[in-house]
């Protein structure tokens, strides 16, 4: 799991809907794939999944504040499509930071 500070709140739903309108694209830009991932809001956890490719879940992302709790499928650590999707969301949490820049909490 990681936890970032992205030092703004946000709601799941929130959340949700800023991954659903850009990592597909951003994604596909960068893997040049016809790949889309499916986000979700489930019990206020956003989950990213992709069950034509992957059984389960690819990303959780717990909302605390202003951290988001990242955990990533062990099934899939080394797998391509969710390295960049990995990647892609990085940049997103870069984004929703803004100047305040994304800060790394906890890494294991």
């Amino acid at each position: 799991m990681k936890i970032i500070n992205i030092h703004n709140s946000i709601t799941p739903d929130t959340l949700s809907a800023f991954l659903n309108k850009k990592l597909n694209p951003l994604f596909q830009q960068q893997r040049r794939a016809d790949i889309s991932f499916i986000i979700k809001n489930l019990n206020d956890i956003v989950e990213i999944s992709q069950p034509d490719l992957y059984e389960g879940f690819l990303f959780k992302i717990e909302i605390r504040g202003t951290e988001l709790l990242i955990t990533r499928s062990e099934h899939y650590v080394d797998d391509v499509n969710s390295l960049t999707a990995e990647s892609v969301l990085y940049m997103l949490f870069e984004e929703l930071a803004g100047k305040e820049g994304v800060t790394m909490v906890l890494e294991g």
